[in-house]
């Protein structure tokens, strides 16, 4: 697969043209290439194509945002932007209104609306990925007519009142203007004999049964987009896409940061002055680790590749074990004494820590 061309090379633009620069510029590539003047012209569709790819990501402040600081691999991931054929059309209809002819009026077939699902996982099945069942209330084609509105899916009939236009046209002086035509709304078609199940919408509301692949190293407010399974198209039109709002549920020990895991470790103060081996959890289970003598409380220890997966497909995250030393809060008579003649015995005002410090808060007061 050929790799993708610079988004600013293939508009003509360098990387601080303006909004209106890109604009023109997508315009002048675009009227150049546009598959009506360049009809069985492969290549020509493909530059299009591409042109319009590169408005799509360029003319959109967050996208370009995204481009600028991590290339075409921002929309490889999942959730990733769709330049489908709808697209194009979409964005070169926004920029040229009518210049092809035939306008872009409520007649035309248009692309349902996408929908928005939030879904709740738990902390491992965001991690480890997990498929799951949702149910959606959307708009689907009515199978009795197949989307028409009419009885049996027959044809809708031409508007008398606008000829099919969809538009009523008005002299007012040297100036003509165009109005919604009120009998149609503007469809140019009307409905004569609606069809009984939608009532001539051609369109009916349902709940719907979806199975939704969490892909492994989701994270909090990951959205991953379905293509074609928002809401049905308007006459005949594509359906919009479905967009699945992942929320992680809290873990009782994990957080995430990035593709690391972080959990705080308990240990004792003996532990952590001699030093020993105990057994801690990670998400991919139970593991040796060894705590060396002396260790301080706060100190954190990576272990390769035990956190999360990657989305992008770099490998494993890091688990990142921080070491919390526990004081003890009771203590009974013996201990205290024994504690006592340890702190006689190392001389508590000459730990190396502790006498940095105040020897710093002693300058900072004399």
């Amino acid at each position: 697969m050929a790799a993708k061309k610079d988004y600013y090379e293939v508009l003509g633009v360098d990387r601080g043209a303006s909004g209106d620069e890109i604009k023109k510029a997508y315009r002048k590539v675009a009227l150049k290439y546009h598959p009506d003047r360049n009809q069985g012209d492969k290549r020509a569709e493909e530059r299009f194509k591409e042109a319009s790819e590169a408005y799509r990501v360029l003319s959109d402040a967050e996208r370009r945002a995204q481009y600028d600081r991590f290339g075409h691999a921002a929309f490889e991931q999942a959730g990733g932007f769709d330049f489908n054929a709808a697209g194009f059309e979409d964005i070169f209809g926004d920029i040229f209104g009518d210049f092809f002819g035939g306008g872009r009026g409520r007649s035309r077939a248009s692309r349902g609306d996408d929908l928005r699902y939030d879904l709740e996982v738990d902390f491992d099945e965001a991690i480890f990925g997990v498929e799951k069942t949702i149910r959606i209330p959307r708009t689907a084609g009515c199978e009795a007519c197949d989307g028409q509105g009419t009885r049996g899916g027959a044809a809708r009939e031409t508007c008398l009142a606008c000829a099919g236009a969809g538009q009523m046209r008005y002299q007012q002086g040297l100036f003509s203007v165009a109005r919604t035509c009120s009998e149609c709304q503007g469809a140019g078609t009307v409905v004569r004999d609606p069809c009984p199940e939608c009532g001539g919408a051609g369109a009916v509301r349902k709940q719907q049964s979806l199975s939704v692949k969490i892909p492994a190293g989701v994270d909090n407010e990951s959205r991953l987009k379905l293509r074609g399974e928002g809401e049905s198209g308007r006459r005949g039109g594509p359906p919009g896409d479905l967009y699945v709002v992942i929320h992680v549920r809290e873990h009782p020990i994990f957080r995430r940061q990035g593709a690391d895991v972080l959990c705080d470790i308990p240990i004792g103060m003996v532990q952590a002055a001699l030093g020993t081996e105990i057994e801690i959890p990670t998400p991919h289970g139970l593991i040796k680790m060894k705590i060396p003598a002396g260790t301080q409380s706060g100190k954190v220890f990576r272990l390769k590749g035990k956190g999360s997966p990657d989305l992008r497909g770099y490998g494993n995250g890091d688990m990142l074990a921080r070491v919390a030393v526990e004081i003890p809060q009771k203590l009974t008579r013996k201990q205290k004494e024994l504690l006592q003649e340890f702190a006689e015995i190392s001389g508590e005002d000459v730990h190396p820590q502790s006498k940095g410090f105040f020897d710093k808060v002693k300058e900072m007061f004399n």
